[in-house]
């Protein structure tokens, strides 16, 4: 029984300094996932709004397109242009005057002022084309925005539930380290009134050493997701997500046909798209005007004065009005315009075929979507049962195990038959809400 009781006492020095480093480890990397701040779905959705470089890029394409469209209207209004001058000269006289004496150096000063205008009366229905481009160009860049913010609300999301997954894993693994050390104790337990053999503690040692680093490996899961997760929120620092009941409703019932039908219909990728062909085509119209003339009317009123120091009263401002009527029409500019027309058609081109792959790509990821979406609830419900049996396993081996009818082998089975069911389920939940954020996105709004 000594001796027993030497060997018991060993193997747990022995698996004392083992285990005391990854203890430590995990200690410090539970001390730092403690002090790391949460933020809610909804709050990080908003926060990357503001500071994901494609969304500020998708709002500065937008104002872009603003301007343009201000800018088309404005074709259609005056231009009107103010214009002033002043100055002052110096000027010497060879000679002499009719007094006989040599004329004296004279000074003037010369002033004036005006105005002109021009309007275009015809410009070969070039502005209505710049105007419905511009018009178009402007749908596309909103319905960019819309596309961009759905992707952004995606990007956030799988990032959320990635740091959502791996604090949920630690909690797995630290339940797996407890049934480890309980199971330990319990070799040790068994070795030392000589009911069990060394070669159980020192598997349960091993056991034990495997948990803790499956949980050293955990926690530097969540210190890269939650890293991440910073990152995509503007912040320089680690952010946990913060869990919601609300999340884990598997019983969602989808009507697939309808919501492929919804996507043809909304979806902000398609949308998007198709208004860049709409701008497109807008465009490759707006260029063939420049085969049309142009008619213009331009007017202009100046005043100008003129003095001399000679002079004994000051010279009156002279009036100067003009009103002209003018056409342009270019008959051959060296195939410029044709350059312009095929490059505008070019584009054209390519932006129907990226709006009907648009499309296609639409239908066939929400095809997958769906089954992935269905597969998830499919695995939910099995893992959930697996879990179950595995728990209640591994309670009836651990009692077989005091009274002697199960080896240390059955337990260890046991406790990784649970390990991984619990594992599973937890993959599999997340996998669910993935593939309905995916959903989400493609059809522009949610579910």
């Amino acid at each position: 029984m000594r001796l027993m009781n030497r060997h018991a006492m060993r193997l747990r020095l022995a698996g004392l300094g083992m285990l005391a480093a990854l203890t430590a480890t995990h200690a410090q990397a539970q001390d730092s996932v403690e002090a790391v701040p949460v933020v809610s779905l909804s709050d990080a959705l908003q926060m990357a709004r503001t500071v994901r470089p494609s969304m500020i890029q998708a709002m500065s394409t937008l104002k872009n397109a603003e301007a343009q469209r201000r800018a088309a209207l404005g074709a259609y209004l005056p231009s009107l242009n103010a214009s002033s001058s002043g100055g002052r000269s110096y000027q010497e006289f060879a000679g002499v005057d009719q007094t006989g004496k040599p004329r004296a150096p004279g000074t003037n000063k010369d002033y004036g002022f005006g105005l002109n205008a021009s309007l275009d009366l015809f410009t070969g229905f070039r502005r209505r084309a710049d105007d419905r481009a511009a018009g178009a160009t402007t749908t596309a860049a909103e319905a960019g925005l819309t596309d961009e913010e759905f992707q952004t609300a995606l990007a956030v999301t799988q990032q959320f539930f990635d740091a959502l997954a791996a604090q949920q894993l630690v909690r797995v693994r630290e339940a797996s380290v407890r049934r480890a050390e309980e199971q330990l104790n319990l070799s040790v337990a068994k070795l030392r009134v000589g009911s069990a053999t060394r070669s159980d503690s020192l598997r349960s040692i091993v056991n034990r050493g495997n948990a803790l680093l499956a949980l050293v490996s955990a926690n530097s899961d969540v210190a890269r997701t939650q890293s991440l997760l910073g990152r995509t929120l503007g912040l320089d620092a680690r952010v946990g997500a913060q869990d919601d009941s609300t999340f884990y409703n598997f019983s969602l019932g989808l009507d697939t046909a309808a919501l492929q039908q919804e996507a043809r219909d909304r979806s902000p990728r398609v949308q998007a798209a198709e208004a860049s062909t709409r701008a497109a085509d807008a465009a490759v119209k707006a260029a063939r005007a420049g085969y049309w003339p142009t008619l213009a009317l331009s007017g202009s009123a100046n005043w100008n004065s003129s003095t001399s120091s000679t002079d004994t009263a000051t010279a009156p401002l002279l009036a100067r009005r003009s009103l002209s009527l003018g056409l342009s029409w270019p008959i051959f500019n060296r195939f410029q315009r044709e350059q312009t027309i095929s490059n505008r058609v070019n584009s054209l081109d390519v932006a129907e075929a990226n709006a009907a792959d648009a499309r296609r790509e639409v239908q066939s990821s929400l095809t997958t979507q769906f089954d992935a979406l269905q597969a998830a609830r499919v695995r939910i419900e099995i893992t959930t049962a697996s879990v179950q049996a595995a728990d209640e396993d591994l309670r009836v081996v651990n009692e077989r195990y005091r009274v002697g009818a199960a080896t240390i082998l059955d337990i260890l089975n046991s406790q990784e038959a649970l390990a991984q069911a619990e594992v599973d389920a937890l993959a599999a939940r997340f996998d669910y809400l993935k593939a309905k954020a995916q959903i989400e996105a493609l059809i522009g709004r949610r579910l």
